[in-house]
C-alpha cells in the first residue's frame, strides 16, 4: 500500500520528464527507479475509444505527426476549453494510427538534452502505464500509485466522448479498480469527478485550480459561474470539502509573493485547506531558472538550474501533501531531508 501520511509524496509528472520526452514508456521506468511514491499521467481519448496519455490532445508538439505526410489532411482548428488551438488532436485518429508515432520533448529549448530521444519510443496508453507501474512495483519491492488527471473532459462530452464511462472500462480491464489506496484521480473539472465517484469509483479524488480564470464545466445550472480563485478562499475550501478529498494548486498559490516578485515563504492555503480535511498537493516543481521565482534563479540562462533546493524546502516548509516533479530525484531529495 502506498503511504498517503508521508509528506510530501512526490509524484512523477508525466514520468521524469525532466530527463525523457514526458510520457514515454522510459520516463515512467525512471521515475520509479529514482522512487517515486506516484507517477501521473494526462488522458486523452482516441477516436476508436481508446485513452492516450499525453498532456494535451492537441499533440503537435509531443509527436512527429506534422511530420508525416500521411496525416496532413488531419491539422485543424479547434476550440479547447474556450482557448483555439491548431494542430492535429487525438480524437481524430484511431489508437492504430496514433501508435506510428514518435514522440518528442516537449521543451526542446529549455531540455535539449532530452531532445536525442526523440523518435525512441511511441505514445502510451493508460493501460500501459498501468501495466509499467505494476512491472516496476513488483521489481523494486514496494507499491507505486498513480494520479489520473483527466483532461478536457466537458470538451469531450460535449462531442458524445464519455471519459467516465471510458475510465470506468479501462480500471476493471486493468485490475485498477480494486486498487482505491494506489489510485488519485483528478480534474480541473469538478463535474467530471462527481460523475466518477457517483459511477463507483474507488480513488482519492482531486480537484485542480489553475491560478487564474474559471473550470471549463462553469457555470452549472442556473449557478453563477465560480473562479479557480474562489475555489481556494474559505468558502471555496468549504463547498470542496463535501465533494473531493485534495486540492491541487500552482506552487505560486502556496508561496507569498513580495512586492518585487520575490517568494517571502508559505502562504496559509495548505493550514486553511487541512483545517477542512483536504488533503493539498502542488505543481510543477522544477529546478531550470525559467520556472523558479525569481529569488531563487542563479542566471538569466533559462535552461541552467538555479536555487531548486531552496524553492523545493519553502514549499515543502507550507506542510503539503504532495508535490509534482519533472526530476523525481530532487523530490525524493526533498522528501527524504523532510522525514528526516
Amino acid at each position: 500500500m502506498v503511504s498517503l501520511e508521508r509528506r510530501p509524496l512526490v509524484i512523477g509528472h508525466r514520468g521524469a520528464s525532466g530527463y525523457r520526452p514526458e510520457h514515454t514508456a522510459s520516463a515512467y521506468r525512471l521515475a520509479c527507479e529514482m522512487g517515486v511514491d506516484f507517477v501521473e499521467p494526462d488522458i486523452v481519448a482516441t477516436r476508436d475509444g481508446v485513452l492516450v496519455v499525453r498532456h494535451e490532445n492537441e499533440i503537435s508538439g509531443t509527436t512527429d505527426v506534422a511530420d508525416r505526410a500521411e496525416f496532413i489532411d488531419r491539422r485543424t482548428t479547434k476550440s479547447v476549453d474556450g482557448e483555439q488551438l491548431t494542430g492535429w488532436f487525438t480524437e481524430d485518429f484511431t489508437w492504430a494510427e496514433l501508435a506510428t508515432l514518435g514522440s518528442r520533448e516537449r521543451l526542446p529549448r529549455v531540455r535539449p538534452e532530452n531532445t536525442r530521444f526523440d523518435g525512441a519510443e511511441g505514445i502510451l496508453r493508460l493501460r500501459d502505464v498501468f501495466a509499467i507501474v505494476d512491472e516496476q512495483s513488483a521489481a523494486l519491492g514496494r507499491e507505486i500509485g498513480v494520479v489520473v488527471e483527466v483532461k478536457h473532459a466537458q470538451f469531450y462530452e460535449d462531442r458524445g466522448i464519455d471519459l467516465v464511462e471510458m475510465l470506468c472500462v479501462e480500471l476493471a480491464g486493468s485490475g485498477w479498480a480494486d486498487r482505491p489506496e494506489r489510485l488519485v484521480v483528478e480534474s480541473f473539472e469538478l463535474g467530471v469527478l462527481n460523475r466518477l465517484r457517483a459511477a463507483g469509483v474507488r480513488a482519492e479524488f482531486v480537484f485542480l485550480a489553475e491560478r487564474f480564470g474559471s473550470p471549463a464545466d462553469e457555470p452549472v445550472g442556473d449557478a453563477p459561474p465560480r473562479s479557480y480563485s474562489w475555489y481556494r478562499s474559505d468558502a471555496g475550501l468549504d463547498f470542496l470539502a463535501t465533494r473531493v478529498d485534495g486540492i491541487s494548486v500552482a506552487k505560486a498559490n502556496l508561496l507569498r509573493i513580495g512586492v518585487l516578485g520575490q517568494a517571502l515563504g508559505p502562504t496559509n492555503l495548505v493550514e486553511r485547506a487541512h483545517a477542512r480535511g483536504l488533503r493539498v498537493f502542488t505543481w510543477t516543481l522544477r529546478p531550470e531558472n525559467r520556472f523558479l521565482n525569481l529569488v531563487f534563479r542563479g542566471s538569466a540562462a533559462a535552461e541552467q538550474w538555479g536555487d531548486w533546493n531552496a524553492e523545493f524546502a519553502m514549499i515543502a516548509s507550507s506542510g503539503v501533501d504532495g508535490v509534482f516533479v519533472d526530476h523525481p530525484d530532487l523530490g525524493v531529495a526533498i522528501r527524504d531531508d523532510a522525514v528526516a
